[in-house]
């Protein structure tokens, strides 16, 4: 089932993984202050394995977080897209389609993640008809829930949960979750 997306924006082009995007993917993972929201940073071995999982992700369910790059340059900027969660254990609110963005240090503070998330959003409701897309991220995680609003998302302030490829008692474990069904996505200024 796997279509390779191409998806363009203004300013970005949203692509299939490419093997030469590992370098700097694997940098962007290994960046404290990019990952400080995740548990650690990721080795390169795991950085590729991530490529690998995006990849089999894309051909299983036709579409998964993919790279993110400047069109006038090709510059690499990180990855934003869609993806059905397989976290090892169910989520409260399954089955469901999130969106997400991981972006380097030098592309936050230019409306990247927002842009390239909003042509995904699109995608998602347009082409695959969904009638939902969630996205979650820790409580202190406010730079990702300000990408979350400006997409229109709301909080669901009951949808609190604990991520399950954590345990519960993890520092990480509580995740706050925002939802945009297709009718409010309609009404927004997309």
């Amino acid at each position: 089932m796997s279509m390779d997306i191409l998806l363009e924006t203004e300013r970005l082009l949203l692509r299939p993984w490419r093997n030469e995007d590992l370098d700097p993917l694997a940098e962007m993972c290994a960046d404290p202050e990019v990952m400080r929201y995740f548990p650690e940073t990721l080795s390169r071995d795991r950085s590729a394995f991530l490529i690998s999982r995006c990849r089999e992700k894309a051909d299983a369910d036709g579409f998964c977080f993919s790279p993110v790059e400047v069109k006038d340059t090709g510059e690499f900027l990180g990855f934003v897209g869609l993806s059905v969660p397989t976290y090892g254990g169910p989520l409260p609110f399954d089955p469901c389609v999130e969106i997400g963005w991981r972006l380097k240090r030098s592309a936050w503070g230019k409306s990247y993640a927002s842009e390239a998330s909003r042509a995904w959003l699109r995608f998602g409701y347009e082409t695959l008809d969904l009638d939902e897309i969630v996205a979650f991220t820790l409580p202190d995680n406010t730079p990702s829930q300000a990408v979350m609003k400006r997409l229109c998302m709301s909080r669901d302030l009951k949808g609190d949960f604990l991520h399950p490829a954590l345990p519960a008692d993890h520092a990480m474990a509580l995740h706050v979750l925002y939802r945009l069904t297709k009718d409010d996505w309609r009404l927004s200024d997309r």
